[in-house]
């Protein structure tokens, strides 16, 4: 589309780094919108560290996929960190929860709110997002998408390209900025049709379209982070915490103290970078983890800390490991001890 005797109208999009919001941008874009794309940063996605760190996900392409969706449609990119900004949402949603710890109704408003005040700062004239009707359980229901268009300030700004035929339209379709015919009706949580819509533009390398990709709509990942917040007393969070959650084994033996072990090669380089803030355990006497100490462990829970990483080592089934402590004033001290056996470490100290 050539605009003659206008400015060419110039939209934000929100970038996720998922199918959806790639196909979103590109059906814009090919309506000659000027399109860039924005990602708020929360420390909970999923991309990008484990897989960066676990062997078993070496094969999964280490990038970032929202850089990588921008790379792809030859769009700038703006990366925004709301980590602070987003305690509030975590911690106080008005709309409450989903199945697990994650607030995404309030996240959703949130975010195209301050694309709204990023629009309104940077003379963008709408918002694109990849929301389809009936996806998501939360917030992408046909009674939710006019909560988030009403209470974010967006208001009719918010375009929803690939749902726009179930829902009324927005002012880019009044101001004949987008034609609504050359929109979708992609309605529920099959994928089929963004899929075949994705086949249809050429794109074959894009992030799965399902789990999503936040780890806060994890089962195992909110139940750990419930466990911080009971074992601290407080709900708060730093960003180290959000990324320890993310790494290894997590027992809890005590109410007072955590252990976080390592799976593997690249998860014990990962918790080494904690040591001089955290008490740490490895074995010297055979392959083993490390051992981060999360809370205050004396002589007793030291000893413990120690034959429940020797059990997760290749000395497991002997009589005796050596392990170094190292606490983190950096003084060490090496313990013979005698691996726990897998029925003595319990399973309510799983995390």
């Amino acid at each position: 589309m050539v605009w003659r005797g206008m400015s060419q109208p110039k939209a934000i999009s929100l970038i996720s780094g998922g199918l959806d919001s790639l196909l979103a941008t590109k059906v814009t874009m090919d309506q000659g919108v000027h399109v860039e794309g924005i990602n708020f940063y929360t420390g909970f996605c999923v991309e990008g560290h484990t897989h960066a760190i676990r062997k078993q996900d070496k094969a999964k392409p280490k990038r970032n996929n929202a850089l990588w969706v921008a790379e792809t449609l030859g769009i700038k990119l703006h990366i925004i960190d709301i980590v602070e900004e987003y305690k509030d949402i975590l911690l106080n949603p008005k709309h409450g929860y989903g199945a697990n710890m994650n607030p995404c109704l309030d996240c959703k408003i949130f975010m195209v709110h301050k694309a709204q005040q990023w629009i309104n700062e940077n003379g963008f004239d709408f918002i694109i997002t990849g929301e389809v009707v009936g996806q998501r359980p939360m917030s992408q229901r046909k009674e939710t998408m006019p909560i988030i268009s009403r209470e974010s300030g967006a208001e009719d700004r918010l375009l929803r390209p690939l749902s726009a035929k179930n829902l009324p339209p927005t002012l880019a379709e009044r101001e004949g900025w987008i034609k609504r015919d050359q929109l979708y009706g992609f309605n529920g949580r099959n994928r089929k049709p963004q899929m075949e819509l994705a086949e249809h533009f050429g794109f074959t390398d894009y992030a799965k379209p399902a789990g999503g990709c936040c780890f806060l709509t994890d089962e195992n990942y909110s139940a750990k982070l419930v466990d911080l917040w009971q074992a601290r007393g407080h709900r708060d969070y730093e960003m180290d915490d959000i990324m320890l959650l993310k790494v290894g084994r997590h027992i809890r033996p005590s109410n007072h103290f955590k252990l976080i072990i390592g799976r593997e090669e690249g998860e014990n380089k990962f918790l080494q970078g904690y040591t001089k803030t955290y008490t740490s355990i490895k074995t010297t006497s055979h392959a083993g983890p490390l051992t981060l100490i999360d809370g205050v462990a004396n002589d007793a829970d030291l000893e413990l800390a120690a034959r429940i990483t020797a059990r997760f080592s290749q000395g497991k089934n002997e009589d005796s490991v050596t392990v170094e402590t190292r606490r983190q004033n950096g003084e060490t001290q090496l313990l013979n001890v005698k691996p726990l056996s897998a029925d003595d470490i319990k399973q309510e100290w799983y995390v």
